[in-house]
């Protein structure tokens, strides 16, 4: 797994990011709650620690009651090449979806395509490639 690799603590929803994570990009999800790790910091379900292994890799958990959770200003996470030009826009219309178009998809003055969304997490994704 190359490194850094985002670490997302939100505010109850880690397992359904992971899961629409892995619709998304593919790969395999792993879930540890509270129960499996023997914590009483959190409810016995919650997220202690998940990730996502494949294309593109992550990990999340739920935030404990008193922790901050994702917020990020000036920061997406970049997918620019990261597959072909068909599925990255697969990902993008999927990463859409419930979420929000910050940037659309589409040819710059430079020649590159690109784009910018914020998925109904908060997380926002740099999506792009150059012409072939």
């Amino acid at each position: 797994m190359p490194a850094p690799v985002p670490y997302l603590l939100l505010p109850g929803t880690a397992r359904a990011a992971l899961e629409l994570y892995a619709r998304v990009f593919g790969g395999e999800v792993t879930v540890y709650t509270h129960a499996d790790f023997h914590r009483d910091s959190g409810t016995p379900e919650a997220v202690a620690h998940g990730g996502l292994d494949g294309t593109v890799s992550l990990f999340a958990a739920d935030a404990e009651p008193d922790a901050e959770t994702l917020r990020a200003e000036g920061l997406f996470l970049s997918l620019l090449g990261a597959a072909e030009p068909s599925v990255l826009h697969a990902w993008f219309d999927a990463l859409a979806e419930g979420g929000t178009v910050v940037d659309a998809l589409a040819v710059r003055p430079w020649g590159d395509t690109d784009g910018t969304v914020r998925d109904r997490f908060g997380v926002t994704w740099l999506i792009g490639y150059q012409p072939s």
